[in-house]
């Protein structure tokens, strides 16, 4: 059993136990949901119904909206995730919750990972034949931190199943969404490559913090 540096304690799980029985089969719906969007749009370069519905309602947005949206594209870019995923990192281990900071690192990684995978796979595109768009890795990143995040503060404040799903799910919708709108409105993706980003991390984080749970409980030789 792996034990705290501190401590004769285990070190407390990554994927706190009151979630457990609904995060599998929400990443298994999420991955799924991925699937069918990416079959619906392979090898598309076009908008959907409900991507021109959206796209109407947000075009033509003011400068500071496009300012707003600029500084929350650049927590996506390298130098911006970078920074928060060290900021992340070092919060996890001021707390001590080593397992966390390893998910934060894995996850998000694996989640941007999957979404450059999956670009390659559908083959949808926007603004030219090079540029692909699904799912977009922006979002599945700032989503798969926040649900990380979320993870940590239900475990630490031993949170139930209904206040720790009610916050993994708000800081989901609220990261996802934020990063989403900022994506479509400059134009770099259609709404719904935002709504594959942010499924592809509810598929991706769940699984990768049930992976870190089980390697670290695993018996030491």
């Amino acid at each position: 059993m792996e034990r705290l540096a501190a401590g004769d304690r285990p070190a407390p799980p990554v994927l706190p136990p009151p979630l457990r029985s609904w995060l599998g089969p929400a990443a298994a719906v999420a991955a799924l949901v991925v699937v069918v969007l990416g079959v619906r749009y392979a090898d598309s370069g076009r908008p959907g119904g409900v991507d021109a519905r959206i796209l109407a309602a947000v075009e033509g947005v003011g400068p500071r909206a496009r300012h707003v949206a600029l500084a929350t594209d650049f927590l996506g870019e390298p130098v911006g995730a970078a920074a928060l995923v060290v900021a992340v990192v070092t919060g996890c281990l001021l707390l001590r919750r080593p397992r966390a900071a390893v998910l934060v690192v894995a996850g998000s990684g694996l989640a941007v990972v999957t979404t450059r995978l999956l670009k390659h796979l559908v083959g949808r595109t926007i603004h030219g034949d090079e540029n692909l768009s699904y799912p977009s890795g922006h979002t599945a990143f700032l989503a798969a931190l926040a649900l990380v995040v979320a993870l940590l503060a239900t475990g630490r404040f031993n949170l139930g199943r209904t206040a720790g799903t009610s916050l993994v799910l708000l800081a989901a919708l609220v990261a996802g969404a934020a990063m989403g709108w900022a994506q479509v409105v400059l134009g770099a993706h259609y709404p719904t490559d935002a709504l594959g980003g942010w499924l592809t991390a509810l598929a991706v984080i769940p699984a990768t913090a049930w992976a870190v749970d089980r390697v670290a409980d695993s018996p030491r030789r």
